[in-house]
């Protein structure tokens, strides 16, 4: 019998993946080398790859009595089809993680299922909201919301000192996943003299924990997309944007996505197209 690896699984997946962390890097110089995807640019991604590894790795020493990662991989496959239950996104995060994990591709794994846009329920359509959190009685933090785009932890760390102009614009400077910083553009005057009135400090002391800040990152996003898109006949065809699946048919002016992309602090604009832009 060979040398028995004392060390967990759990314990050799954070080593390996450790390895692979690249905060504060720029993705995007990474993708010009061709490398972007042997590393990890966020602690968000670092933590759902570490859950659903370790839970790959758990079905391999209960079923196989597998010890190391070495002796998990042939059974990656056998792992990914049984989850064929979860939603495709999940299925696609797993394979994700596990790639990332194996210093692969997902196209090296076994099929997952295909994501529609149709199957995305967050924050859309009706939906039961945390009933703590009342839109009403929070209408000021809502239009900010809405104003502005911000994550929820950029609304925790915002500082009215980030707050400049160019030109007749309001700007919000701000640092965002993967270390990343971009100009959000303010959309609405109330909420720029609510920046400018908080000076050094912090613009909100407490970020309300029902709020569904996704979906007002949503009319952010449209409401930039319209305020810089061109009327649907001055768009050229190489401008336009075509959607597939459930959205075939539907197509939006490039130039303005790209826009509406970069203030949401997103590089592609597929993602705005399938996650952001409402119709």
């Amino acid at each position: 019998m060979g040398h028995k690896n004392k060390e967990s699984l759990v314990y050799q997946i954070k080593k390996t993946l450790d390895t692979k962390l690249a905060i504060g890097q720029s993705k995007h110089a990474a993708k010009k080398a061709g490398v972007a995807h042997k590393y990890i640019y966020s602690w968000s991604t670092y933590r759902a790859y570490m859950q659903h590894a370790n839970y790959f790795s758990k079905y391999c020493k209960e079923v196989h009595r597998c010890r190391t990662l070495a002796d998990c991989r042939q059974y990656v496959d056998e792992w990914l089809a049984s989850r064929a239950n979860l939603s495709a996104y999940t299925q696609k995060l797993e394979a994700s993680a596990l790639a990332k994990l194996y210093d692969c591709k997902t196209t090296d794994f076994v099929q997952t299922g295909v994501r529609h846009r149709a199957d995305i329920i967050r924050s859309r359509g009706e939906k039961i909201r945390d009933s703590h959190f009342s839109e009403a009685k929070n209408h000021e933090f809502v239009e900010f919301c809405r104003a502005t785009g911000l994550r929820r932890s950029e609304l925790m760390a915002l500082r009215g000192s980030q707050g400049h102009f160019k030109g007749s614009n309001f700007y919000l400077r701000v640092k965002g996943k993967g270390g990343r910083f971009r100009d959000a553009l303010v959309l609405d005057n109330a909420v720029i003299e609510r920046i400018q009135a908080a000076g050094n400090n912090k613009v909100w002391d407490k970020i309300p924990n029902g709020a569904d800040i996704h979906s007002y990152r949503a009319d952010y996003c449209t409401a930039i997309y319209n305020k810089f898109a061109r009327q649907r006949e001055d768009i050229p065809p190489e401008d336009r944007y075509c959607c597939r699946g459930d959205l075939a048919g539907t197509w939006y002016d490039k130039p303005a996505m790209l826009i509406a992309s970069e203030m949401l602090g997103h590089n592609r604009i597929s993602v705005i197209a399938g996650h952001y832009l409402r119709s």
